[in-house]
């Protein structure tokens, strides 16, 4: 065994990994239907108004405002009505004195009318089934989406660095655009370690365990803008730790699960300090302390307890920012809810705990089993987070519950 000399405050190794962190540079042209939720790499100007004509507001009639003067429901204008105009059809003709063209919503305003009535300010003309009575005057422009009220040709649209959210795909789209230029995914290798490691699927040999940290790191790495690339377990040797690290070399970041507590086995510290540099080992947190973080040349590498629920606690509150900084993502700011703690807990002193809980009502129950229970946190909404100088929470204390990352 080869014990901790010294652990680290969770807040220092999260400004670690901060200044750490390094914006992936690299650009890559993606359909638009597949850009949303993507950083954009160029700026995106309209080169045509939009709309491209002016178009009815309403279901009505479009009509000349002028001859819509005076009328009321007790002395009406009669028109006569001289097409029927759907979205995406043009008029045949124009619309001239005392007439009118019915028109959809969304649908171009024909030469020679200037506003739209709504159909709820007319009635049929008992004189003709080819006229309608109006109800009431309007002005001219009422009811009508002007040419290039959103947008006129240059208008800065989105900018570079933007992240392309539904509102921002769709402006895009109304330009006609139909492919994009966006930031790259970080490339994210996942190695687990472990001898005892076995992919689900395959039979269980004795001692043998499903290996789970891959499946829910690659999980939340997508989630986050990454992009994951498993690499299947590598074995307890320093050689296959090594050749693990090999076939990473294109990765941005590598997350490794197992291996970096102080056993004679735990060898991912020792292929680290061969490679690059290692800025901490051991944190002061419960679950988590065996976590190292270190750089290979460009590669910054997160070294996570092969425990399942210590692996996915502090891949949420280390990789996720890591992630997203690279990834030139937002960082998230996790929703909260106030709550009651449900039962007396007991923290270690010196570390801070984060302690996995379910929302039953406006009650906080912890879920916490152990660190290599991952129904721990399946069970849990959200943690809570117990400070190093606080070592018992009693029953009925109220509590800040953190949820669990989302999209």
């Amino acid at each position: 065994m080869r014990p901790f000399t010294s652990t680290i405050s969770m807040s220092e190794a999260l400004r670690t990994v901060a200044q750490a962190a390094a914006p992936i540079d690299r650009v890559e042209r993606v359909p638009i239907k597949d850009a949303a939720d993507r950083v954009l790499a160029e700026d995106i100007r309209a080169t045509a108004f939009v709309p491209p004509f002016d178009k009815s507001a309403m279901d009505g009639y479009a009509v000349r405002a002028e001859d819509t003067a005076g009328a009321t429901a007790t002395s009406p204008r009669t028109l006569r009505v001289l097409e029927r105009l759907y979205a995406g059809v043009v008029a045949r003709g124009d619309v001239e004195a005392s007439t009118c063209m019915e028109i959809a919503t969304g649908a171009p305003i024909p030469t020679g009318a200037d506003a739209v009535i709504m159909v709820e300010d007319t009635r049929p003309s008992s004189a003709d089934a080819s006229h309608i009575d109006v109800l009431r005057a309007i002005r001219p422009g009422q009811h009508i989406v002007a040419r290039g009220i959103d947008v006129t040709p240059d208008d800065l649209i989105v900018s570079t660095g933007a992240l392309l959210t539904p509102g921002r795909v769709g402006s895009i789209a109304a330009l006609g655009v139909d492919a994009l230029t966006v930031f790259a995914q970080p490339r994210v290798a996942i190695i687990p370690t472990g001898d005892e490691l076995v992919e689900p699927g395959a039979p269980l040999a004795p001692g043998q365990i499903y290996s789970v940290n891959a499946l829910t790191l690659s999980a939340l790495v997508r989630r986050h803008g990454g992009g994951a690339l498993p690499q299947g377990a590598a074995a307890d040797t320093l050689d296959d730790v090594r050749q693990a690290l090999d076939r990473a070399r294109d990765a941005d970041i590598i997350v490794l699960s197992g291996g970096s507590s102080v056993g004679e086995r735990d060898l991912v510290i020792d292929a680290l300090r061969e490679r690059g540099d290692v800025l901490f080992h051991g944190i002061a947190v419960k679950p988590g302390k065996p976590t190292a973080f270190a750089t290979i040349g460009r590669q910054r590498v997160l070294a996570l307890s092969g425990n399942p629920t210590s692996c996915l606690m502090n891949a949420e509150i280390l990789l996720v920012p890591l992630l997203r900084a690279c990834a030139r993502l937002p960082q998230r700011a996790p929703a909260c809810v106030r709550a009651t703690l449900s039962r007396a807990i007991a923290s270690p002193a010196g570390r801070l705990q984060y302690l996995p809980v379910r929302l039953d009502g406006d009650r906080a129950v912890p879920t916490f089993k152990g660190s290599g229970e991952i129904t721990s946190l399946s069970q849990a909404d959200g943690y809570i987070e117990i400070p190093e100088q606080v070592d018992t929470l009693v029953e009925g204390t109220t509590v800040n519950v953190v949820l669990f990352s989302t999209p």
